[in-house]
């Protein structure tokens, strides 16, 4: 029973989170004259009184937080979250079916970036800026939110900060997870800013420089635009969103360390480099094959560029409908999505490291066959990799194409083609946004059937906290006493 408060109370604190950043587009309603800022102050109060009654019915003054509690806080408070944060949706008329409200709240809060709205532009301001706020507390992750602001509430932060934080092994920058927290947030807010600055600049009005930055660093891709950043039509902004992309598809603990003047960890790092040339050899081949079709030059490398940052780093925006390309850069954009952002970034998919410590992990078994009595480990970053580490790499690899297998075969009952079924599991699994067919950049989900939206609500949680923190919830053995 005890266990059970626990989870209870916590979830009932972070509930208060959502409540203030309710209060943010309450603000921003009243702001722009916003029609819904009823549905707003309605969504607020049942949050805060559903926070309330969780907090104050499960009080306890000692947090004793086991590892168990901690998979299911994380695991529970996202859906919490996108339950919530589905009210201004639906008390609004903006999005008026459960379904897609939640679908399109899980989206955000996942930083998938899928949507179902044909109508964004039509939106008031608050709701467009509730999606983005959405994206902006998914990205950087609301446990880690919740670590840096109420450090000593007596949790054992640890559980939940690993749980929470994606890639194989997140990077602690001090002793302490909430001071690593706050440091992670407070860059993250930086660079934000700085974004919002620099669109502004360019001629984005104020509201949608802020709305850009907050999807763009945690590469969520939702815009107040149905054309998304193909709206401005300006080479400045889309590279200002480029250099952005890549700066939120990095490991933040590296930028962290060039920023507190360290730059050679971020230049040494075999992550990062490996990351720049995935980068580099998509574009250039991506723009021969465009500057073939006769396009320009420029036109031809600013597309590209953006594109493969964007779905590399999962973002989702477009400048350009790349089912339009020929096949084989179709191809190409497909390859990406099973990559995603480096490890410890807002990023989603397999993850960079992941893939460079397979290849290795391959190549050296090559040589393990030639020479079967060495002793050959798998380096990275000059430091041998435990085998643990490896299977680990290997099992989840695994499992994640078995995942995405299984789920295209049940998504193909739905669709008509099997590009869409299979891009629309392979968007929500890495948490992309755009895929392939009837889902393509000049498309949306809004014609999927209910049930595939919640399926595919599925995935993306599971996705966004790859994979094990959600399914060892399925285990009998992690609920043995």
């Amino acid at each position: 029973m005890q266990n059970k408060k626990i989870v209870i109370n916590i979830l009932g604190k972070l509930l208060f989170f959502e409540c203030f950043f309710m209060l943010l587009s309450i603000a921003v309603c009243a702001i722009y004259g916003g029609r819904d800022i009823i549905s707003f102050i309605y969504s607020f109060g049942i949050t805060l009184v559903a926070a309330s009654l969780l907090t104050m019915g499960t009080f306890t003054k000692k947090i004793d937080l086991r590892k168990r509690e901690g998979y299911i806080i994380v695991s529970l408070v996202w859906v919490v979250f996108s339950i919530f944060g589905s009210l201004p949706y639906l008390f609004s008329g903006a999005i008026p079916s459960v379904s897609d409200a939640f679908f399109e709240t899980m989206s955000g809060f996942t930083t998938t970036g899928s949507s179902i709205l044909n109508n964004i532009e039509e939106l008031s301001h608050g709701i467009l800026f509730w999606r983005s706020i959405t994206q902006w507390i998914g990205g950087m992750g609301i446990i880690v939110l919740f670590l840096a602001i109420l450090p000593k509430l007596g949790i054992g932060g640890r559980e939940l900060f690993i749980a929470e934080v994606p890639g194989p092994s997140p990077d602690k920058l001090t002793p302490s997870i909430a001071a690593t927290a706050r440091k992670l947030w407070g860059l993250y807010i930086l660079f934000t800013l700085a974004e919002t600055l620099l669109l502004w600049i360019g001629g984005m009005s104020f509201f949608d420089a802020i709305n850009h930055s907050f999807t763009t660093m945690a590469t969520g891709g939702y815009s107040t635009k149905q054309d998304s950043i193909a709206y401005y039509d300006s080479a400045y902004i889309q590279y200002i969103v480029i250099l952005f992309m890549i700066i939120a598809g990095t490991n933040f603990s590296l930028s962290y360390a060039a920023f507190t003047g360290k730059p050679k960890k971020l230049l040494k790092d075999e992550e990062f480099k490996f990351y720049f040339i995935i980068i580099g050899c998509f574009t250039l081949l991506i723009t021969i094959g465009l500057v073939m079709h006769d396009t320009g030059i420029e036109k031809s490398f600013r597309d590209a560029l953006f594109q493969v940052t964007s779905i590399i780093t999962t973002t989702g925006y477009a400048t350009a409908d790349y089912l339009l390309w020929s096949p084989f850069l179709g191809m190409l954009i497909l390859m990406l999505m099973f990559i995603g952002g480096s490890a410890g970034s807002t990023g989603g998919g397999v993850k960079v490291v992941r893939v460079l410590l397979l290849l290795k992990n391959s190549y050296l078994e090559l040589k393990r066959l030639i020479h079967p009595n060495a002793v050959i480990n798998v380096k990275y970053n000059n430091h041998r990799v435990a085998q643990k580490n490896v299977t680990n790499i290997m099992a989840f690899l695994i499992l994640y194409m078995i995942i995405f297998a299984t789920s295209t075969i049940i998504m193909s009952l739905s669709m008509n083609d099997l590009d869409s079924a299979l891009s629309s599991v392979a968007t929500s699994l890495g948490n992309i946004g755009p895929g392939f067919g009837s889902i393509g950049p000049s498309n949306n989900f809004s014609e999927l059937p209910a049930w595939s939206k919640w399926f595919l609500s599925f995935l993306m949680l599971l996705g966004r906290l790859e994979l094990f923190t959600v399914l060892i919830l399925f285990s009998k053995a992690f609920w043995k006493k």
